[in-house]
Protein backbone atom coordinates (compact mmCIF):
# COMPACT_ATOMS: atom_id res chain seq x y z
CA UNK A 1 0.00 0.00 0.00
CA UNK A 2 1.26 3.59 -0.64
CA UNK A 3 2.31 5.76 2.11
CA UNK A 4 1.94 9.49 2.43
CA UNK A 5 3.87 11.91 3.66
CA UNK A 6 5.19 15.57 5.38
CA UNK A 7 8.31 16.70 6.09
CA UNK A 8 8.69 19.12 9.21
CA UNK A 9 10.71 21.98 8.83
CA UNK A 10 11.62 24.78 10.96
CA UNK A 11 12.20 28.38 10.67
CA UNK A 12 15.51 28.01 12.73
CA UNK A 13 16.02 25.93 15.82
CA UNK A 14 13.70 26.18 19.22
CA UNK A 15 10.61 26.99 16.91
CA UNK A 16 8.91 23.99 18.84
CA UNK A 17 9.28 21.93 15.79
CA UNK A 18 9.16 18.60 17.60
CA UNK A 19 5.69 20.02 19.38
CA UNK A 20 4.48 20.67 16.36
CA UNK A 21 4.73 17.47 14.74
CA UNK A 22 3.59 15.48 17.49
CA UNK A 23 0.29 17.46 17.64
CA UNK A 24 0.19 16.51 13.82
CA UNK A 25 0.59 12.79 14.52
CA UNK A 26 -1.70 12.77 17.56
CA UNK A 27 -4.11 14.51 15.51
CA UNK A 28 -3.88 11.23 12.44
CA UNK A 29 -3.71 8.71 15.51
CA UNK A 30 -6.84 10.07 16.26
CA UNK A 31 -8.54 9.92 13.62
CA UNK A 32 -7.96 6.18 13.06
CA UNK A 33 -4.75 6.54 10.72
CA UNK A 34 -1.70 4.53 11.22
CA UNK A 35 0.93 7.15 11.71
CA UNK A 36 4.65 6.18 10.91
CA UNK A 37 7.35 8.66 12.64
CA UNK A 38 10.92 9.42 12.05
CA UNK A 39 13.95 11.48 12.87
CA UNK A 40 16.87 10.85 10.34
CA UNK A 41 19.20 12.16 13.01
CA UNK A 42 19.39 13.94 16.67
CA UNK A 43 21.92 15.48 18.39
CA UNK A 44 21.79 16.94 22.07
CA UNK A 45 20.74 13.82 23.39
CA UNK A 46 20.84 12.16 26.53
CA UNK A 47 22.54 9.36 27.94
CA UNK A 48 20.39 6.66 29.66
CA UNK A 49 20.55 2.69 30.69
CA UNK A 50 19.16 1.47 27.85
CA UNK A 51 21.48 4.19 25.43
CA UNK A 52 21.42 7.92 24.47
CA UNK A 53 17.61 8.95 24.00
CA UNK A 54 16.72 11.59 21.80
CA UNK A 55 13.86 13.14 23.78
CA UNK A 56 12.12 14.85 20.22
CA UNK A 57 12.11 10.99 19.14
CA UNK A 58 10.56 9.85 22.01
CA UNK A 59 7.52 12.86 22.25
CA UNK A 60 7.20 11.80 18.43
CA UNK A 61 6.73 7.95 19.14
CA UNK A 62 4.48 8.74 22.01
CA UNK A 63 2.18 11.11 19.82
CA UNK A 64 1.69 8.12 17.24
CA UNK A 65 0.83 5.67 19.61
CA UNK A 66 4.28 3.49 19.82
CA UNK A 67 4.66 1.90 16.77
CA UNK A 68 7.46 -0.28 15.56
CA UNK A 69 10.61 0.69 18.11
CA UNK A 70 12.14 3.75 19.28
CA UNK A 71 15.04 2.50 18.01
CA UNK A 72 13.36 2.93 14.13
CA UNK A 73 12.31 6.32 15.20
CA UNK A 74 15.59 7.63 15.17
CA UNK A 75 18.41 5.01 14.31
CA UNK A 76 21.62 8.01 14.49
CA UNK A 77 21.89 9.75 17.94
CA UNK A 78 24.78 11.75 19.05
CA UNK A 79 25.32 13.33 22.61
CA UNK A 80 26.63 16.83 21.79
CA UNK A 81 24.33 19.85 21.34
CA UNK A 82 25.78 20.39 17.99
CA UNK A 83 24.61 20.12 14.03
CA UNK A 84 24.56 16.08 13.61
CA UNK A 85 27.81 15.37 11.48
CA UNK A 86 29.63 18.28 14.10
CA UNK A 87 27.87 16.14 16.97
CA UNK A 88 28.86 12.84 15.49
CA UNK A 89 32.77 13.61 14.72
CA UNK A 90 32.86 14.30 18.45
CA UNK A 91 32.24 11.01 19.35
CA UNK A 92 34.86 9.99 16.48
CA UNK A 93 31.78 8.80 13.90
CA UNK A 94 30.02 9.71 11.13
CA UNK A 95 26.31 10.18 10.18
CA UNK A 96 25.22 7.66 7.82
CA UNK A 97 24.17 9.91 4.58
CA UNK A 98 22.45 6.26 3.21
CA UNK A 99 20.99 5.39 6.39
CA UNK A 100 18.91 8.55 6.62
CA UNK A 101 17.24 7.69 3.59
CA UNK A 102 17.09 3.54 4.21
CA UNK A 103 15.48 4.78 7.61
CA UNK A 104 12.38 5.63 6.94
CA UNK A 105 11.68 2.49 4.70
CA UNK A 106 10.02 0.29 7.73
CA UNK A 107 8.04 2.77 8.05
CA UNK A 108 6.27 2.99 4.16
CA UNK A 109 5.86 -0.84 5.28
CA UNK A 110 3.85 -0.24 8.31
CA UNK A 111 2.50 2.93 8.48
CA UNK A 112 -0.37 5.01 5.79
CA UNK A 113 1.40 8.25 6.36
CA UNK A 114 5.09 9.11 7.73
CA UNK A 115 5.83 12.15 9.57
CA UNK A 116 9.47 13.56 9.07
CA UNK A 117 10.71 16.04 10.96
CA UNK A 118 14.34 17.39 10.09
CA UNK A 119 17.01 18.77 12.72
CA UNK A 120 17.08 22.25 13.02
CA UNK A 121 16.07 25.00 9.53
CA UNK A 122 16.47 23.87 5.89
CA UNK A 123 19.94 24.85 5.77
CA UNK A 124 21.35 23.33 9.25
CA UNK A 125 23.40 20.18 8.45
CA UNK A 126 22.63 16.68 8.72
CA UNK A 127 25.33 15.33 7.34
CA UNK A 128 29.01 15.80 5.85
CA UNK A 129 27.19 16.63 2.73
CA UNK A 130 23.83 16.96 2.83
CA UNK A 131 21.70 19.80 4.81
CA UNK A 132 18.20 18.89 5.61
CA UNK A 133 16.48 20.67 2.35
CA UNK A 134 18.50 18.12 0.52
CA UNK A 135 16.67 14.95 2.12
CA UNK A 136 13.40 16.84 1.83
CA UNK A 137 14.10 17.00 -1.95
CA UNK A 138 14.90 13.58 -2.29
CA UNK A 139 12.20 12.36 -0.91
CA UNK A 140 9.43 15.05 -2.14
CA UNK A 141 7.29 14.49 0.74
CA UNK A 142 4.94 18.53 1.40
CA UNK A 143 7.17 20.60 3.66
CA UNK A 144 5.46 21.64 6.55
CA UNK A 145 7.40 24.87 7.52
CA UNK A 146 6.90 25.77 11.52
CA UNK A 147 8.06 29.39 12.04
CA UNK A 148 7.66 31.00 15.81
CA UNK A 149 5.43 33.60 16.51
CA UNK A 150 7.70 36.59 17.60
CA UNK A 151 9.05 39.77 16.19
CA UNK A 152 11.20 38.75 13.05
CA UNK A 153 8.75 35.36 11.71
CA UNK A 154 7.87 37.70 8.45
CA UNK A 155 11.89 37.51 7.59
CA UNK A 156 12.74 33.64 8.61
CA UNK A 157 9.53 32.26 7.12
CA UNK A 158 10.18 34.21 3.85
CA UNK A 159 14.37 33.14 3.72
CA UNK A 160 13.15 30.02 4.52
CA UNK A 161 10.13 29.78 1.08
CA UNK A 162 13.02 31.41 -0.60
CA UNK A 163 15.34 28.10 0.24
CA UNK A 164 12.92 25.72 -0.58
CA UNK A 165 12.15 27.19 -3.87
CA UNK A 166 15.40 27.64 -4.73
CA UNK A 167 17.05 24.86 -3.76
CA UNK A 168 14.26 22.38 -4.29
CA UNK A 169 11.74 23.87 -6.89
CA UNK A 170 10.46 20.54 -7.31
CA UNK A 171 9.34 19.94 -3.49
CA UNK A 172 5.55 20.52 -2.61
CA UNK A 173 4.87 23.27 0.27
CA UNK A 174 2.23 22.40 2.47
CA UNK A 175 2.16 25.63 4.25
CA UNK A 176 3.14 27.43 7.53
CA UNK A 177 2.20 26.57 11.57
CA UNK A 178 2.72 29.26 13.32
CA UNK A 179 3.53 28.38 16.94
CA UNK A 180 3.85 30.38 19.86
CA UNK A 181 6.92 28.56 21.24
CA UNK A 182 7.82 31.04 24.48
CA UNK A 183 5.72 33.44 26.01
CA UNK A 184 6.33 36.83 24.87
CA UNK A 185 4.12 39.56 26.30
CA UNK A 186 6.12 42.46 25.35
CA UNK A 187 5.93 41.42 21.90
CA UNK A 188 3.67 43.69 19.61
CA UNK A 189 3.77 41.67 16.49
CA UNK A 190 1.60 38.93 18.12
CA UNK A 191 -1.62 40.47 16.93
CA UNK A 192 -0.46 41.41 13.56
CA UNK A 193 2.26 38.26 11.88
CA UNK A 194 -0.17 36.08 11.00
CA UNK A 195 -2.23 38.90 9.16
CA UNK A 196 1.33 39.39 7.76
CA UNK A 197 2.22 35.65 7.04
CA UNK A 198 -1.07 35.23 5.08
CA UNK A 199 -0.31 38.20 3.44
CA UNK A 200 3.22 38.30 2.04
CA UNK A 201 3.97 34.51 2.08
CA UNK A 202 3.25 32.38 -1.39
CA UNK A 203 2.32 29.24 1.26
CA UNK A 204 -0.92 29.15 2.74
CA UNK A 205 -0.73 29.39 6.65
CA UNK A 206 -2.14 26.33 8.06
CA UNK A 207 -2.58 27.25 11.18
CA UNK A 208 -1.55 28.43 14.72
CA UNK A 209 -0.58 27.40 18.32
CA UNK A 210 -1.07 29.45 21.42
CA UNK A 211 2.16 29.06 23.98
CA UNK A 212 1.75 25.44 25.66
CA UNK A 213 -1.32 24.66 23.76
CA UNK A 214 -1.70 20.71 22.75
CA UNK A 215 -4.99 21.81 19.77
CA UNK A 216 -4.21 23.54 16.23
CA UNK A 217 -6.86 26.73 16.41
CA UNK A 218 -8.65 25.34 13.34
CA UNK A 219 -9.25 21.57 11.54
CA UNK A 220 -6.51 20.48 9.09
CA UNK A 221 -6.84 17.14 6.87
CA UNK A 222 -3.41 16.62 7.15
CA UNK A 223 -3.65 13.25 5.62
CA UNK A 224 -5.33 15.18 2.46
CA UNK A 225 -2.36 17.49 2.69
CA UNK A 226 0.04 14.92 2.36
CA UNK A 227 -1.66 13.74 -0.99
CA UNK A 228 0.93 15.72 -3.00
CA UNK A 229 3.46 13.07 -2.45
CA UNK A 230 2.46 9.01 -2.31
CA UNK A 231 5.49 6.62 -1.91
Amino acid sequence: MATRGLFIAGTNTEVGKTHVAAMIARDLAANGRRVGVYKPAASGCRKAAEGLIADDALALWEAAGQPLTLEQVCPQRFLAPLAPPRAALAEGRRVDAQLLRTGLEPWLAASEIVIVEGAGGLMSPLSEHDYNIDLAAELGLPLVIVAANELGVINATLQTLITARGRAPQLPIAGVILNQATPRPDDASLVSNSEELAARCDAPLLAMVAHRESAFDRNVDWFALAAAKII
